[in-house]
């Protein structure tokens, strides 16, 4: 009877013959391509279509300059707002997914994971005709002033004026809105796989004990869902930092990100150089933030 497979040390050839495709594709249209860019970012332009690899380092140097620093910075702060955003609303849903009944918990996770199934460009224009000038947020806010209007003319005070259409589109708001909007599934499904894990005893024995249920979600619930965090803070902040679309489809002027100005540079201002530069100065972040958060996880917890 043949071994099972569970360690490639000691089943090499059959985990080689596994692992060889998919390293494969990995590395011709993944490692190769960002080789290329990578080499990239140290050329200057010799030409309209023609880049030389000098080794020069102007490109990171032009990187460094407050304009670009300035802009990095803001989508590092937006993106850190979105993730708490996502945090704060999506732990009560992971929480309720997790105490539903099993029979409501496919249906609801079905709900979260819906958006995955329709392009974002189809989302992120659903979102914008929504919060438009004639969408219907602006209709329901319109209605709300009216009928606040009418009661103000109802008890003999002066009516409000005329109701102006709010300008919820291509600006900041607008910017973080659709950014947690897109994001919000990649927190609460971590979240949930970390709740749906924990004893529901320890939580039962704590209020049973005498906790509040704010108390148990304090030191009962957060503390053991901490992994599950973690992960949605990762996989949430890391995506939003990079994001292109919606701040490229929602925002003005003063609403663009650090991917947006990668993006003028490739299609726009044909500095293939400069914007492969700024490129792997964003990737080299997210390997920092990675990193760090990995290390804090390798610490001996206190007590051990």
């Amino acid at each position: 009877m043949a071994a099972p497979l569970q360690d490639w040390r000691t089943q090499k050839r059959p985990f080689a013959a596994i692992a060889s495709m998919p390293i494969f594709w990995l590395v011709l249209f993944f490692v190769v391509p960002m080789a290329v860019v990578w080499l990239y970012s140290f050329g200057e332009n010799a030409g309209p279509a023609d880049i030389v690899i000098s080794g020069t380092l102007e490109n990171y140097k032009r990187a460094t300059e407050w304009l670009y620093v300035s802009i990095f910075l803001k989508s590092l702060a937006v993106s850190a707002l979105v993730t708490l955003i996502c945090l704060i609303v999506g732990f009560p849903v992971a929480m309720a997914i997790t105490f539903a009944p099993p029979n409501w918990r496919p249906w609801l996770l079905l709900g979260i994971m819906l958006p995955f199934w329709t392009n974002l460009l189809i989302r992120t224009y659903a979102l914008m005709t929504l919060m438009g000038t004639n969408g219907y947020a602006n209709k329901a806010l319109g209605a709300l002033w009216g009928g606040a209007s009418w009661l103000k003319t109802l008890v003999g005070m002066q009516p409000l004026d005329a109701w102006t259409p709010a300008q919820l589109l291509y600006n900041n708001f607008a910017v973080v809105l659709g950014l947690v909007y897109v994001h919000l599934p990649f927190m609460v499904l971590p979240l949930y796989a970390a709740l749906d894990r924990l004893d529901k005893s320890l939580i039962e024995a704590s209020l049973d004990l005498g906790a509040s249920q704010i108390s148990t979600l304090n030191r009962i619930i957060m503390p053991l869902a901490g992994p599950g965090i973690a992960a949605g803070v990762m996989i949430t902040l890391v995506p939003a930092l990079g994001a292109y679309l919606t701040p490229d489809l929602m925002g003005g002027t003063d609403s663009q990100m650090i991917a947006n100005v990668i993006e003028r540079q490739f299609k726009r201002a044909n500095d293939w150089p400069f914007g492969a530069a700024l490129s792997f100065l964003l990737i080299y972040a997210m390997f920092i933030i990675v990193a760090l958060q990995s290390l804090r996880r390798g610490q001996p917890k206190r007590g051990e």
